[in-house]
């Protein structure tokens, strides 16, 4: 009965959504349009500073961050930027080349990555500052330029080595006393972190925060079983935690492991609620509007773990259908709502459709 019900709710998909949402060079500079008008907008403002004194609160988003001050806050800034220079590296005779370039040259200065950098170390309490979503974005950025064979990209990868450098010695101090794993489905989710962190470390070739990152997700998720991921999502969601788990474990298990962990992980009833559609009841609210969010990521990690698992495997398919499914729905809500999705939406999006 369990398999008639599984095979019953794969064919509810429908046919419709096996043909991929494929990310065009029209469809990138319409997603890019978001942060080139935010990058640069200070205000509003979610700051996430902690004010240990008065004279404190004078202080603007720009002067406590002269390249990161724009777009309601720090980690959307970043993921903002790694966007820009995402679709550069995509599609290098855009139109828009001129503009991106003009705009991230902007934010590419040595002086200002270094007033970036000093912030963790010049404010009391901020070496917590965005642990570690914000910091798994830095390091996506990086990534995304050390990749990157431009002449640009050199420019901008050198000049982000301070606060690069920072972030990853704060990290590398804060990985040997994480002792549980934060399994929430918004930012301080741990398994999206460690991803993109441990993409990072194999560019960088820096194989023993690769080796840690590594014994950390084992250490944490290597015997996980029958996850509840029925119970997903929560009211303000844009992470699947079942399915950022899956995703990092794909990068570190062999095909054959992954495979035996994933059949252990998910059951039929998690699996076919991770599938679903979510409902998104107001756009113009700045926590409701996470869940288009989690449309995307959900559809960027069903892509990881469908390469990674065997052909035969019964969900591989399903994880292909449903990724395209969840991408197509989401794509027009992204360009119905206000700044609440404006702001960092159009990077998820990248993500969904460029994996």
């Amino acid at each position: 009965m369990r398999k008639l019900l599984l095979f019953l709710f794969i064919l509810s998909l429908g046919s419709k959504a096996q043909n991929p949402v494929i990310l065009t060079e029209s469809m990138a500079l319409k997603l890019a349009q978001m942060p080139i008008k935010s990058i640069t907008l200070e205000f509003p403002n979610k700051p996430g500073h902690i004010y240990n004194s008065a004279e404190e609160v004078n202080f603007s988003p720009r002067m406590l961050h002269p390249v990161f001050y724009g777009s309601f806050d720090w980690h959307s800034s970043v993921h903002g930027h790694w966007m820009l220079v995402r679709v550069l590296k995509l599609f290098p005779e855009n139109k828009n080349f001129d503009e991106i370039v003009k705009i991230l040259g902007n934010s590419f200065r040595i002086e200002k990555m270094r007033i970036e950098a000093d912030y963790f170390s010049k404010f009391e309490n901020a070496k917590t500052f965005e642990r570690t979503y914000g910091w798994a974005w830095l390091l996506k950025l990086d990534n995304e330029l050390m990749v990157w064979n431009h002449p640009k990209a050199h420019e901008w990868h050198n000049a982000l080595q301070p606060l690069t450098n920072v972030i990853v010695d704060l990290w590398k101090a804060y990985l040997p006393k994480q002792t549980y794993p934060d399994r929430t489905g918004v930012h301080p989710n741990s398994a999206f972190a460690l991803n993109f962190a441990l993409e990072w470390a194999r560019t960088k070739k820096d194989k023993e925060f690769e080796n840690a990152l590594i014994e950390k997700a084992l250490n944490f998720y290597g015997k996980e079983q029958n996850t509840p991921a029925y119970l997903e999502p929560n009211g303000a969601d844009f992470f699947s935690p079942s399915l950022q788990i899956a995703s990092l474990m794909s990068k570190i298990l062999p095909q054959k492991e992954f495979a035996s962990w994933y059949n252990r992980f998910l059951s039929d009833k998690s699996f076919q609620n991770v599938c679903q559609i979510p409902v998104v009841s107001d756009l113009t609210d700045y926590q409701t509007v996470h869940l288009v969010g989690l449309s995307f990521s959900r559809a960027w990690c069903m892509k990881e773990i469908a390469k990674t698992l065997p052909i035969k495997n019964k969900n591989r398919n399903t994880l292909i259908i449903t990724a395209n499914k969840l991408a197509d729905k989401a794509l027009p809500l992204l360009f119905a709502g206000n700044y609440g999705g404006d702001h960092w939406l159009a990077s998820f999006a990248l993500m969904a459709l460029d994996n």
